[in-house]
C-alpha cells in the first residue's frame, strides 16, 4: 500500500471521528436544550429518560446510560458481535456530553419560547415548569423544528462516522430475531410506544404529536446528511429510435448507460431498453427531448436513493 493511500485513510479515519464527536455532542444538546424542556420523547433510551427525568427527577444522562449499557450487553450476548467500536464509543460520548450540558453549563431552561421566562405561572395561559422551578410560555411549534433539524444532523453524523444506533434500537433487534416481524416495524412500535408515554405520564396529547414531527423531520435531515443534496432518477425507456435516445445520452448529456433486450408481453416481440441513471436536471432534459424524439416512447422513473461506481460515489471499501 502506497504512502498516498495510507495518508488519504488515516485523514478519512480521523474525520470520521471529528464527525462522530460534533455528531454527539449536537445530539446532547438538542435533547437536553430542546427536547427535555418541552417534554417530548422522540424515540429511543433519551427519549425515555426525558420521561423519566421529569416525573422522577435525576439526569437525563444517568437514565440513559443505565439502558444503553445493559442494552449494548445483552445485545452482544444475544446478537453476537454486531456493535462496532464507533457505536460504543457514540454511546459514552453523548452520556459525556449530555451529562456536561445538564450538570455544569445549561441546566434543563428551555432555548425557544414566547417572551420572557417568568417566576410564576400566568392564569389562563398553558404553562411548563422546568426542572429548576421556572416557568415559561412554550412555543412548540418552533422548537419542535428546531429538535428536529439538530437531532437529523447529529444522527446522520453519527452514522456517517461509521457507528450504527445502539439503545432501544437493539431491543428491536432482538425482537426482531424472535418473532421474525420486520425490523423496519418493530423499530417503529418500540419508538411509537417511547413516543406515547409522554401521553401516558403527562396527560397532554400535544407531546406525542410533537414527537411523531421530530422523528418526521430528523429522518429527512438524517437521509441529507447521510447521501447528500444530491438526487439521481434512474429510467428505464422502451423506444423504436434506440439510435437517437442512445446519441442523445452519450453525446449531449455525457452519460453511460445500459442497453437491455426484451420481449414484449403482448405481441410477443424483441424489444431494447435503455437503463440510464441521471440527477435530476438531466433526467428533465432527456424527459423532455424524448417527447420529440418519440412521443410513443415508454418511460418508467425512479427514484434512486445511492448509486456507487464509476461517474457516481466510489464503492465502500468494507
Amino acid at each position: 500500500m502506497t504512502n498516498t493511500v495510507l495518508k488519504k485513510d488515516w485523514k478519512k479515519e480521523l474525520w470520521s471521528y471529528v464527525l462522530l464527536i460534533v455528531g454527539s455532542a449536537l445530539f446532547a444538546a438538542g435533547d437536553v436544550m430542546f427536547v427535555n424542556p418541552y417534554m417530548m420523547a422522540p424515540g429511543g433510551t433519551y427519549g425515555l429518560s426525558n420521561v423519566f427525568s421529569t416525573l422522577w427527577g435525576g439526569k437525563i444522562s444517568v437514565w440513559a446510560i443505565c439502558m444503553d449499557v445493559p442494552l449494548l450487553l445483552i445485545g452482544t450476548w444475544i446478537l453476537g458481535p454486531k456493535f462496532g467500536v464507533k457505536t460504543i464509543i457514540s454511546t459514552f460520548l453523548i452520556f459525556g456530553f449530555t451529562f456536561a450540558i445538564e450538570s455544569w453549563w445549561w441546566g434543563y431552561n428551555p432555548v425557544i419560547h414566547d417572551g420572557p421566562i417568568v417566576a410564576q405561572a400566568i392564569e389562563g395561559i398553558s404553562m411548563v415548569q422546568t426542572h429548576d422551578g421556572l416557568w415559561f410560555v412554550p412555543d412548540y411549534f418552533l422548537n419542535t423544528v428546531v429538535a428536529g433539524l439538530i437531532y437529523g444532523v447529529a444522527i446522520g453524523m453519527i452514522f456517517r462516522s461509521g457507528a450504527t444506533s445502539g439503545g432501544s434500537d437493539i431491543i428491536s433487534m432482538i425482537l426482531h430475531k424472535y418473532t421474525k416481524i420486520s425490523l423496519g416495524t418493530l423499530v417503529t412500535i418500540v419508538d411509537g410506544c417511547i413516543t406515547l408515554s409522554t401521553l401516558i405520564a403527562f396527560g397532554d396529547i400535544r407531546l406525542p404529536i410533537y414527537s411523531i414531527i421530530i422523528i418526521f423531520i430528523e429522518g429527512k435531515v438524517i437521509d441529507l446528511v447521510v447521501d447528500g443534496m444530491k438526487s439521481y432518477k434512474t429510467m428505464f425507456i422502451v423506444t423504436d429510435e434506440m439510435e437517437a435516445v442512445r446519441n442523445y445520452i452519450l453525446n449531449d448529456l455525457k452519460r453511460g448507460g445500459t442497453c437491455l433486450t426484451g420481449t414484449g408481453l403482448y405481441q410477443g416481440n424483441e424489444r431494447k431498453m435503455i437503463y440510464v441513471t441521471l440527477d435530476r436536471a438531466d433526467m428533465v432534459k432527456l424527459r423532455s427531448q424524448l417527447h420529440a424524439i418519440d412521443p410513443k416512447a415508454f418511460v418508467n422513473i425512479m427514484d434512486s436513493s445511492e448509486i456507487l461506481g464509476m461517474g457516481f460515489k466510489a464503492l465502500p471499501k468494507e
